[in-house]
């Protein structure tokens, strides 16, 4: 079994209770994400409402509709911001998600297949990657931890790329 002084993780990556926040600065690009997420389905379907047959009262409330329910998307995106943390620890890979429908997600050292480093502009504007863990199966067969650290993620897959390397050479 690997240890985790064997992975090298810095102290500075584990908090006290083992699960790790992500960075003050990926709060905006959850923001993003979420305000977007609501802004296009909304001005869609204000618009298949037929707002633009009314008059100016109606436009402007359609308007107040729309920007307060892009207010509410960003809003639930600094929800998802604040409930996402992500561990390392001896067994393998955690990932907990969301409050109110709680989410968290195990992957065994022993079922990672390969890992997958992304970064979009705005990602790599705010020095942020998106790893994404692949396991064997054929549902839910990925996990993917958006707007990580980029040293972060580069360290997280060096050392579960070595994990894959060390039970290989088990077999």
């Amino acid at each position: 079994m690997i240890e985790l002084d064997d992975l090298g993780l810095a102290p500075a990556l584990a908090a006290d209770d083992g699960w790790n926040a992500l960075p003050r600065r990926a709060r905006w690009l959850f923001a993003l994400s979420g305000a977007i997420g609501v802004a296009v389905p909304a001005a869609v379907a204000l618009v298949a409402a037929g707002i633009w047959i009314g008059g100016d009262a109606v436009r402007l409330g359609a308007l107040a509709a729309w920007l307060a329910l892009v207010a509410l998307g960003g809003w639930m995106g600094l929800r998802r911001y604040r409930w996402t943390r992500w561990r390392l620890d001896a067994d393998g890979f955690g990932l907990q998600r969301g409050r109110l429908w709680f989410t968290e997600t195990r992957v065994p050292g022993t079922r990672v297949q390969h890992i997958d480093l992304r970064r979009g502009p705005l990602e790599r504007q705010a020095n942020l990657s998106t790893l994404i863990v692949h396991t064997a199966g054929t549902r839910d067969s990925a996990v993917a931890v958006p707007c990580l650290d980029a040293g972060d993620a580069e360290r997280l897959r060096d050392r579960l790329a070595a994990w894959i390397g060390h039970d290989d050479d088990d077999a």
